[in-house]
């Protein structure tokens, strides 16, 4: 099923598409801003499936020509746009599959909608392109850009749409539905809701790999013994982590939550809100060692290295100056 109510949290955005769709409404242009894995498309997919839908109410029926159709993703008024280039959408793309098609009538359903993921890589000539459909766009053409990053898009494209933030969902529930719908047991739905930060496909992603188990056994391995490790050992965990296909921000927020956990024990002494509950001998232990104020540096010291990788400084350079800071404190 895929249904406005499959949509988890979203509340505000949910109610707006609904009430655009019944009271006819329509914009030409959308922006759907949010996270990497957030949900932009699957909110793009129900949207467009309730546009087209033959009994023309504000949520798809699922059981219309239309709305199969959209389901199986074979509907030939919902077009999703493509690009060769794994980081570009080119000027070609967008004349391609968006001017060049726009003019062509819908084949059966009452609007003609563009589904374009990853509009931030358009580049500029890409969106002077699409510029001119946005501004004279036919009666019948809806397009939606998906983007994690709206301050990438033009102003005068940004004008032009409605645009749309995605807000983080509840850890309640997006523990519920990792419990309900992925069955896993809580403490492991409570350690993937702590790393997704909102995010319901990140958290789904975290549930279902293997990988993400390895990374945090490693991780906390490290930080359990760090303290009595020499350099060159820690060095040899560094490049282990450089070895998984998992992004390197995961591993720091292994790392970030770790401490967290130690401040978060040090100032109330309870361990029933702690996200490594499992290992509360080892957080109790790196408590009573550390100040408030060694801790506060450790996850300073996270947030630094996070910056540095981000602007490509050199991935051994900033994560042995990220260990020294934890060893020092």
């Amino acid at each position: 099923m895929a249904g406005f109510e499959d949509i988890i949290g979203q509340e505000q955005l949910k109610e707006y598409l609904q009430s655009v769709i019944a009271m006819k409404k329509i914009s030409h242009a959308y922006i759907i801003n949010g996270e990497r894995a957030s949900g932009k498309e699957f909110i793009a997919g129900v949207f467009s499936m309730a546009l087209q839908c033959e009994k023309q109410e504000s949520n798809p029926c699922m059981e219309c020509h239309s709305c199969k159709q959209a389901l199986s993703k074979n509907h030939p008024d919902i077009i999703r746009v493509t690009h060769e280039k794994p980081n570009t959408v080119s000027v070609d793309d967008v004349r391609a599959q968006i001017n060049a098609d726009v003019a062509i009538k819908p084949y059966s359903g009452p609007y003609k909608i563009y589904i374009m993921n990853e509009a931030e890589k358009m580049t500029v000539q890409a969106q002077n392109a699409l510029l001119k459909t946005l501004e004279e766009p036919p009666e019948y053409a809806v397009i939606l850009l998906l983007t994690t990053n709206v301050n990438s898009l033009l102003p005068t494209i940004l004008s032009r749409c409605v645009v749309l933030n995605m807000k983080p969902v509840k850890d309640a529930l997006i523990r519920e539905f990792l419990m309900k719908e992925v069955q896993i047991p809580d403490y492991k739905a409570q350690v993937c809701v702590a790393f997704a930060r909102g995010n319901v496909g990140k958290a789904k992603m975290l549930a279902a790999s293997e990988e993400f188990e390895n990374v945090k056994e490693e991780a906390v391995t490290l930080l359990k013994y760090i303290q009595d490790m020499d350099l060159s050992e820690v060095m040899a965990a560094i490049k282990k982590i450089n070895e998984y296909k998992l992004d390197i921000n995961d591993y720091l927020d292994i790392m970030a939550v770790w401490y967290r956990d130690v401040l978060l024990f040090k100032a109330t002494n309870d361990a029933n809100h702690l996200i490594f509950k499992d290992e509360i001998q080892y957080i109790r232990k790196r408590a009573d060692k550390s100040t408030y104020e060694g801790i506060e540096k450790i996850i300073q010291a996270l947030d630094t290295a996070k910056s540095r990788l981000n602007a490509n400084v050199n991935f051994e350079l900033t994560m042995e100056l990220l260990l020294l800071a934890i060893k020092e404190n």
